[in-house]
């Protein structure tokens, strides 16, 4: 009986004493009825007592001495963080949390040492272990949601930040980091929003401002994008903005606006990537002889420019000038000789002089031969052959034009350019069976080639097929085709994204 009331009271001198930080203290009330007391059971009480305090002062001073050891080894591995001595850092991390496996300080430093080590998936559980600790700590989540998205996860990373910017919404850089976050994962109509909060934080932050212009750009709103880019030019004029405006001008249809812009910022800052969407949007609407000028003063600066020679070369091209387009475009081969690019606008060229078409064989040839098993580079060589007899009145390649076409459709059945070439050859030689044959070869994979229906219609009618060749010329008249210097302009616009390979 003694030992069951003598376990109800220490257990109750427990309770009280920690709860009200008393351990020890003779003050407490039911201490003091404890040392008032008289007869057998208070001498075992008072017994029970000072062996339960004394037992509570040596626990405390462990505790004490616990929380001293931690804080020892925290600041050492800190030291070692901030001198990138990490091994270090690991090794007493490591230690203390056998001790303390639940201490959010000691998890979350090691999570960051591991990461500055490269060691991502390992860095994991200790910033999730932060997170379970803390889970309202804006840094500890912060972490994690980084290391989430560096190693892909990103539906969990997605998470993180949306947790993120609802415990903390008026914080700018967590807003701009959801955003970026959402950027970088091609998700850009999801970036406007907490970019756009950010913005509203922060609004004279031109970062922030630059890449929430280009998201709503990207996601179709023009006009916000325009709005936006105005307000950040009225703060801080720059090159790069200018070429925005100039990009919403364009997607807005207004194109004599973006030619201003896109000018505005290659004249305030020259680069290879201002010039060429300068000259561009010049070449595509057609104003030849200004985007040739502009080309032209960019070779002048970047002369090693794949995409500066190759504009020149097609807007002299384009302008008729064939044999000064000659230069720059075998330049452009030179300087990317394994793109297949390069030998598309190269093959624009039409007649020039017999000297600067062995140039060019010599380039298309090597292509050829380096890539025997490429359609392409078997029609590219083969319709340089063919311009090379037009150009001189001969047929001597004839069979070799013919053999490289056969080897280009054997290679790529779907290859509609060939099977035209083919088509036309055939028909030159009046074996218009086997030209029809290829004309709709050339249409089955190429439906809205206008020419494919005209010729086809002549082919046929050679045959005395009146009634078919008359539907043929009918589609023909209908369609509203894209010239082959549509389709190059098109491509060549195309590199403004695509750097050479």
């Amino acid at each position: 009986m003694f030992s069951r009331i003598a376990t109800f009271y220490v257990a109750d001198l427990f309770r009280v004493n920690k709860c009200l930080g008393l351990l020890g203290c003779s003050a407490h009330p039911l201490c003091l009825r404890l040392h008032g007391a008289a007869g057998p059971l208070s001498k075992i009480l008072k017994s029970i007592w000072n062996l339960s305090a004394a037992c509570c002062i040596g626990l405390c001073s462990s505790l004490a001495g616990l929380a001293d050891h931690v804080k020892t080894g925290l600041a050492a591995a800190e030291s070692y963080y901030a001198q990138q001595q990490y091994s270090q850092a690991e090794a007493e991390l490591r230690s203390l949390l056998l001790q303390v496996p639940r201490d959010y300080s000691a998890n979350e430093l090691l999570g960051l040492v591991l990461t500055a080590e490269g060691r991502d998936a390992d860095a994991t559980p200790f910033f999730e272990n932060a997170v379970r600790m803390s889970p309202a700590s804006v840094p500890a989540r912060e972490n994690l949601a980084a290391n989430y998205a560096k190693r892909n996860k990103n539906i969990l990373a997605e998470m993180e930040f949306k947790t993120l910017v609802r415990l903390d919404p008026k914080n700018f850089d967590l807003q701009h980091n959801c955003g970026e976050f959402y950027i970088n994962l091609g998700k850009i109509a999801a970036a406007v929003v907490p970019l756009k909060a950010a913005q509203q934080l922060r609004p004279t932050d031109y970062a922030n401002g630059y890449d929430l212009s280009l998201a709503e750009m990207m996601s179709g709103r023009l006009a916000e994008a325009e709005t936006q880019v105005q307000s950040l030019l009225a703060l801080k004029e720059t090159s790069e903005l200018h070429s925005i405006l100039a990009e919403v001008y364009e997607k807005q249809n207004k194109f004599l606006l973006a030619a201003k812009e896109y000018q505005r910022a290659a004249q305030m800052d020259p680069t290879e990537d201002s010039i060429f969407d300068w000259g561009a949007e010049l070449l595509r609407h057609k104003n030849l002889q200004e985007a040739a000028q502009v080309f032209e003063s960019g070779v002048n600066l970047y002369p090693q420019s794949w995409r500066l020679n190759t504009g020149l070369g097609l807007a002299r091209h384009m302008l008729g000038n064939d044999q000064d387009a000659v230069n720059p475009l075998v330049h452009a081969v030179d300087l990317n000789p394994t793109d297949p690019r390069s030998y598309f606008f190269l093959a624009t060229l039409g007649r020039i002089a017999s000297d600067q078409s062995a140039q060019v064989t010599a380039r298309v040839e090597r292509y050829a031969r380096e890539n025997p098993k490429l359609a392409q580079a078997q029609l590219y060589y083969a319709t340089n052959l063919w311009q090379r007899d037009e150009a001189s009145n001969e047929t001597t390649n004839g069979e070799k034009i013919e053999w490289l076409l056969k080897k280009a459709v054997a290679l790529d059945p779907r290859l509609a350019q060939a099977h035209m070439q083919l088509g036309v050859l055939y028909s030159r030689r009046g074996d218009y069976p086997r030209a029809a044959a290829e004309f709709e070869r050339t249409i089955k994979f190429e439906p809205a080639q206008a020419v494919a229906h005209y010729r086809l219609a002549q082919a046929l009618s050679r045959i005395g097929q009146k009634k078919q060749s008359a539907q043929e010329l009918e589609i023909f008249r209908k369609l509203d085709s894209a010239t082959k210097e549509e389709d190059t302009v098109v491509a060549f616009l195309l590199t403004r994204q695509e750097k050479p390979k």
